[in-house]
C-alpha cells in the first residue's frame, strides 16, 4: 500500500473505465498525500486525458473543470503551504486525514487492528520509513488504485465495493466537508469537491456488487 503512494507496478486493466478509474485514486492519492508541484498542477490544468468519463453525471465534470481551472491559476509553493496548512499544521492539524477519524464507530484502534488485517491478506503494508497510519486517505485510495489494477471480474469489483465501503463510503463526507469548511483551504476546495463527486459516482457503480 502505501502511505507514501509510492507506484506500484501491475499490468494496466484491460477495462478502460477501470484505466480510468485507477487515474484518478491515484491522482486524489497523490493530493492528499502532499502539496502538488509544478508539474502535477500543469497536468491537472492541461490533461484532457483525466477529463470526466463518458456518462458520468454532470457534476464530476463540473468539479473537473473546476479543479483545473483552479490548478492553471495555483501557485506551486502556495499550494504546498496550504496543504502543509490543512493537513500538517503545527501541534494539531485543521484538517485531519485520517479515515477512522470521520467513521461512526468507536474506537479507532480496532478500525486500524482490522485494516491492517485486511491489508495483510492483501499482502500490503506500509513502506518502509512511513509513519503515518493506515487509515491516511492518501494510503486508502492507493489501496483502491491497486484493487481496480489487479482486475476487473465478479471477485475483484466485489473487493473493491467491500473496501470502499467500509473505509471511504463512511468517511468522505466528513473529511471533504472538513476541507471545503476551512478558512485555510484555496485549492484544495477544488480537490474536495473533485473527491466527493467521484466518489458519488464510484459508490454507484459498485453498489451492485
Amino acid at each position: 500500500m502505501s502511505a507514501t503512494v509510492t507506484p506500484l507496478h501491475f499490468q494496466p486493466p484491460e477495462v478502460p473505465e477501470d484505466k480510468a478509474r485507477a487515474g484518478y485514486y491515484a491522482l486524489l492519492a497523490r493530493l492528499f498525500y502532499s502539496g502538488p508541484d509544478a508539474q502535477l498542477l500543469s497536468t491537472i490544468g492541461t490533461g484532457d486525458e483525466m477529463a470526466a468519463p463518458d456518462g458520468a453525471p454532470s457534476a464530476i465534470g463540473e468539479a473537473w473543470r473546476g479543479l483545473a481551472a483552479a490548478a492553471r491559476a495555483m501557485d506551486p509553493e502556495a499550494a504546498r503551504l496550504e496543504y502543509d496548512e490543512l493537513f500538517v499544521g503545527t501541534g494539531k492539524a485543521e484538517v485531519t486525514p485520517y479515515a477512522s477519524y470521520y467513521l461512526a464507530q468507536t474506537g479507532r484502534e480496532k478500525i486500524l487492528v482490522r485494516l491492517r488485517g485486511e491489508l495483510a491478506g492483501l499482502d500490503l503494508s506500509r513502506g518502509a520509513g512511513v509513519h503515518e497510519p493506515e487509515d491516511h486517505f492518501a494510503g486508502l485510495l492507493d489501496v483502491m488504485r491497486h484493487l481496480i489494477l489487479l482486475g476487473s471480474d465478479d471477485a475483484a469489483l466485489q473487493k473493491q465495493q467491500v473496501f470502499f465501503t467500509r473505509y471511504i463510503q463512511s468517511s468522505y463526507k466528513g473529511f471533504c466537508g472538513a476541507i471545503s469548511a476551512s478558512l485555510k483551504s484555496n485549492f484544495y476546495k477544488h480537490v474536495a469537491r473533485f473527491a466527493s463527486a467521484f466518489f458519488v459516482v464510484e459508490a454507484e457503480a459498485l453498489k451492485v456488487f
